[in-house]
């Protein structure tokens, strides 16, 4: 059908006025269209009940017709929550058309508000539709339309999608097979999860994206086929809290790869946020919790057996020689630091001095048995994870351990390096947590903070910040991964403040007391490590940025951050890279 035009054969009622008439469909009101489908409020005139009829906007002919109503059928035998039920799939007068219930459904279109909806409402929705398109895809079905008015929703919150198919393309019986057609399925699905994304950003907004309200006519002016990028503005009727701002921002990414490519991505992502909100069961963090009870925290370090035969060897009363060797292992330290202060807490016995966060302290609690327990608790390196994912745990670690060492340099005299070694590295407990028992997300996290290079002549795209790339990804951020894990050890919420980095989008306050400065000097650290893992000629800017931010606060200069990269890299034979980094 053209835009204009409405469906043929008409008659008149009793009162005279022309009623639309679809076959023996009375038309009462157009719900939704966009360039490729119609959505209509009817009457089933057979049986006096309303329904809602799905029809594409071009008639198929010959063979496509054919083809049109396999290819609807095929989506209507799908059976899901979030997929609607088609009560009829046929065609009137060579125009094809599937039917849908209306009962207790309203579309989309109906709820929207020029002011937006509530974020967690909406995202709500969103995941269950994400979990339903998901379904589709993963049965080779895709939408090819997804609008606002193909997705419904009931008074308990429930929603459906409608129209699988509706929108396919007028094809002959010589139809492609084989790669060209999978890779037309796959590029079908992104398309989908893509409408989603921009589906999410009106209802988010009130307004559509681009204003354009055919959503495939948006798609179209942005990449591959446009030029035009999407994101969420700032100024927004309603707040739209930073996580859910980074998954809306990644699904409408300008970059094709940056996007979600699967609705399961985007469904777990919303999630993971939504769990944040509430106490339910569910998300990464609760995906965690059970993960930790049967492969633990992390893996031993390559070498485990050969640290449990020399902690045998060694004589009772050697506590510091004893904490070296374990601080060597992350995960010993974890578990030894998980085993007192959990003890402590179902005891009740949690001493005057809080916490204990000092590994000889708690190895003096355990003892050399105690120890030799822990470490053979552990799961043996690489525990669950790939090859690759190993090598990626092993660079992340040994980052890790970098860190501390450099934080030990640049803290002043005084405080215990062994102290200021466990605090580094905790604040980096959530990033290695994921990198074990999520690899994957942790690999998209990854990509998202440092995107490929843009194409010879153009800029090069920045990179996500590690917490918007998280919560684009998890739906939640790093840090509150690690601070949870840490908390169930039984730390109080002074330790736990230490734990998280001071963030790198304000300015940095005046430090109060040694838990401040115990944890700025961290920060530091963990920021020059970072720095240092940026291409060569931006190293130098981005050290020079984390001297200006610390400097004050705790009383260093450039050449101190210069001295404790060298030191640390000459104490374990590596190459210092820090060039451009201004003098002191």
């Amino acid at each position: 059908m053209s835009p204009t035009s409405t469906p043929t054969a008409s008659s008149a009622a009793s009162t005279g006025k022309a009623v639309r008439m679809f076959g023996r469909f009375q038309l009462l009101r157009l719900l939704g269209k966009s360039a490729r489908t119609m959505v209509w409020h009817c009457m089933d005139t057979r049986n006096q009940l309303e329904c809602m009829l799905d029809i594409p906007r071009e008639k198929p002919s010959g063979g496509a017709l054919s083809a049109w109503l396999q290819a609807v059928k095929r989506g209507a035998r799908l059976n899901h929550p979030q997929l609607a039920q088609a009560l009829e799939v046929g065609e009137h007068d060579q125009w094809p058309y599937a039917l849908y219930e209306r009962a207790q459904w309203v579309t989309w279109t109906e709820k929207m508000s020029s002011k937006g909806l509530p974020p967690a409402e909406v995202a709500q929705w969103t995941a269950q539709a994400a979990r339903g398109l998901a379904f589709a895809h993963e049965a080779g079905i895709s939408h090819q339309d997804l609008q606002l008015f193909h997705l419904l929703l009931d008074d308990d919150q429930n929603v459906c999608i409608m129209g699988l198919e509706v929108a396919s393309r007028a094809q002959t019986a010589d139809v492609s097979v084989g790669l060209d057609a999978l890779r037309a399925s796959r590029h079908a699905a992104e398309d989908d999860v893509l409408a989603l994304g921009l589906i999410l950003h009106h209802a988010l907004a009130g307004q559509p994206a681009l204003d354009e309200a055919d959503v495939s006519q948006a798609m179209s002016r942005m990449a591959p086929r446009g030029a035009e990028f999407v994101r969420l503005p700032w100024a927004l009727p309603r707040p739209v809290p930073d996580p859910l701002r980074a998954i809306v921002n990644r699904a409408t990414d300008r970059q094709e790869k940056q996007r979600y490519l699967t609705a399961r991505s985007l469904q777990r992502a919303l999630e993971g946020w939504l769990s944040t909100l509430s106490d339910q069961n569910g998300g990464p963090l609760a995906i965690l919790m059970d993960r930790l009870r049967s492969v633990g925290v992390l893996p031993a370090m390559p070498g485990g057996a050969e640290r449990v035969a020399h902690l045998a060897l060694l004589e009772k009363g050697r506590t510091n020689e004893l904490a070296a060797i374990v601080l060597e292992d992350l995960a010993l330290t974890y578990e030894l630091l998980r085993m007192v202060n959990t003890a402590q807490l179902r005891s009740g016995s949690v001493s005057s001095d809080g916490p204990v966060l000092m590994l000889r302290r708690a190895i003096s609690m355990v003892g050399l048995e105690g120890v030799r327990r822990a470490a053979l608790s552990l799961r043996s390196w690489p525990g669950p994870m790939s090859e690759k994912a190993a090598e990626d745990m092993e660079r992340l670690i040994l980052r890790v351990k970098r860190a501390g060492r450099i934080a030990t340099r640049l803290a002043p005299a005084g405080y215990d390096p062994e102290v200021v070694a466990l605090i580094t590295s905790l604040q980096n407990l959530g990033r290695m947590m994921v990198q074990y028992h999520f690899p994957e997300e942790a690999l998209q996290i990854r990509r998202l903070m440092h995107p490929n290079e843009a194409v010879a002549g153009t800029s090069a795209e920045q990179g996500m910040t590690a917490e918007a790339a998280a919560f684009a990804v998890l739906g939640t951020d790093l840090e509150a991964l690690g601070v949870a894990v840490v908390r169930q050890w039984g730390f109080d919420e002074a330790v736990l403040s230490m734990i998280r980095r001071f963030p790198t989008n304000t300015g940095l306050k005046s430090l109060e007391g040694d838990s401040d400065l115990l944890r700025a000097t961290a920060s530091c650290a963990n920021e020059v490590l970072e720095a240092l893992a940026l291409p060569p000629k931006r190293v130098g800017q981005a050290l020079n940025n984390v001297v200006s931010r610390y400097a004050r606060a705790l009383g260093i200069s450039a050449k101190d951050i210069q001295d404790a990269i060298q030191a640390e890299s000459s104490s374990n034979g590596t190459v210092s890279a820090a060039p451009g980094m201004a003098s002191a």
